[in-house]
């Protein structure tokens, strides 16, 4: 998590640098917070820079630091890239993006939230879906679509929502014994699946 916001604050600063070198090209650059996620005590902030007219890069992190939410696992350290291009100009309504993102998480998958029986080869022991867990890392890579509007002078609102396919890499855990329920010699399980993984409204200001 440290190693995470380091690298954003040190991304912040380079683009902040870019833009005072290029002041004299009109480039813009804002930071962003997803005011959807700060009641929830997750954090998804972004920064975007202006490449082109049309054109803007995005970098996000998105941090859920929870041990335990709602009675489940819910911990993901996710950063991504958006490459958006805007139909009308930078930072302002239509736009479609490609991202690119990498999460470590610890959680419990929702097909495990209830009462069911589990048993990973039929030489294994047999647990009750709601003691199992996972831990590992995702590579995700989707599509972004959003709508971005001015409030203000320096103040945005950027609706958006992503999805693509998740290729994840994972331990499976049981809580309370604390052993593998998947350990069959192999190091990692395995699992690919579509889905909708990013969104909200992002609130921005122009630095």
């Amino acid at each position: 998590m440290k190693k995470t916001i380091l690298l954003f604050v040190l991304l912040i600063g380079l683009l902040s640098k870019a833009q005072n070198q290029n002041h004299q090209t009109s480039k813009n650059i804002y930071l962003k917070g997803n005011a959807l996620f700060l009641p929830l005590g997750m954090l998804n902030a972004g920064v975007e820079y202006q490449l082109k007219e049309k054109v803007t890069l995005q970098a996000d992190i998105f941090i859920s630091p929870w041990k335990s939410f709602m009675g489940k696992y819910a911990q993901v350290y996710m950063i991504g890239f958006d490459g958006r291009y805007y139909f009308d100009e930078a930072f302002k309504h239509f736009y479609v993006g490609a991202n690119i993102s990498g999460a470590r998480f610890i959680i419990q998958k929702y097909n495990y939230w209830g009462d069911g029986i589990f048993q990973y080869t039929p030489e294994s022991p047999i647990y009750n879906n709601k003691d199992l867990y996972q831990e590992g890392f995702a590579i995700i890579l989707g599509a972004t679509v959003g709508y971005q509007f001015q409030l203000s002078d320096r103040w945005n609102m950027d609706l958006y929502l992503g999805a693509g396919n998740s290729q994840g890499f994972y331990r499976g855990y049981h809580k309370e014994l604390g052993i593998r329920y998947d350990d069959d010699g192999r190091r990692w399980d395995k699992s690919g699946e579509w889905i909708p993984y990013r969104g909200g409204i992002m609130i921005g200001y122009k630095l």
